[in-house]
């Protein structure tokens, strides 16, 4: 029997939690490893959120300022997010592989922030949306991973929104918890204590070989 291609990761979480690193470090870990296992060198997916804001000519604090452009930015994201992962899975298929990714942030991403910002029943006109679906279901079959706010880098980049303070830092974690939960989407919590990059990759491999034996489990159970 064909071996179950390894669990998409996806690196999320509130602005500033060291996601882009996380994901470099982690690509850097699986195209060295590559070469001496089973596993197929990863597609990664850049953060989208940056090439909208440029493209579209908004600014971080848009946001803030006005819910309906709040609003159209987070359609915007998700739609790129979803023609991202379509493009991946072009790749993956002209190779005849598996699709196998890694991506700096997820469709869940513009949700919390449209719920956040705009309102619950913006986040809920975007989950009802013709691209969430595939994506949703896609992360449900994946690792999850949620860097929490409280890292000690919290710094302004002039392009992302910041917060204001911790309050609404750590605010922006619990609602992409709430969001993974009410979507009944599965994720672990890298905790803001661990600040060293070694040490969270170390945290997502642990998590990562323990998605990958569930999803071989569940294609055994398939199969009989």
């Amino acid at each position: 029997m064909q071996s179950p291609p390894p669990p998409i990761i996806y690196i999320i979480g509130a602005q500033s939690t060291g996601k882009s690193t996380l994901v470099d470090a982690l690509e850097a870990h699986f195209r060295q490893d590559s070469s001496s296992s089973s596993l197929p060198k990863p597609i990664v997916i850049r953060e989208v959120a940056r090439a909208v804001l440029r493209e579209h000519h908004y600014t971080a604090q848009d946001i803030r300022d006005s819910p309906t452009r709040a609003l159209e930015l987070q359609r915007l994201i998700l739609a790129a997010q979803a023609d991202a992962e379509r493009k991946a899975a072009i790749v993956s298929d002209s190779t005849k592989s598996h699709p196998w990714l890694i991506s700096d942030r997820s469709a869940i991403d513009p949700v919390v922030y449209a719920w956040q910002y705009v309102g619950p029943e913006a986040a809920r006109a975007l989950i009802g949306s013709a691209n969430w679906q595939d994506m949703r279901d896609r992360m449900a079959a994946s690792l999850v991973v949620v860097c929490e706010a409280g890292v000690d880098w919290l710094t302004d980049d002039g392009v992302r929104l910041m917060p204001t303070g911790r309050d609404e830092w750590a605010k922006t974690h619990e609602v992409f918890c709430q969001v993974l939960e009410e979507a009944q989407v599965r994720y672990v919590v890298l905790p803001c204590g661990l600040g060293r990059t070694e040490e969270r990759v170390e945290f997502v491999l642990r998590e990562f070989g323990t998605a990958r034996c569930m999803v071989g489990k569940d294609a055994a159970s398939l199969s009989q």
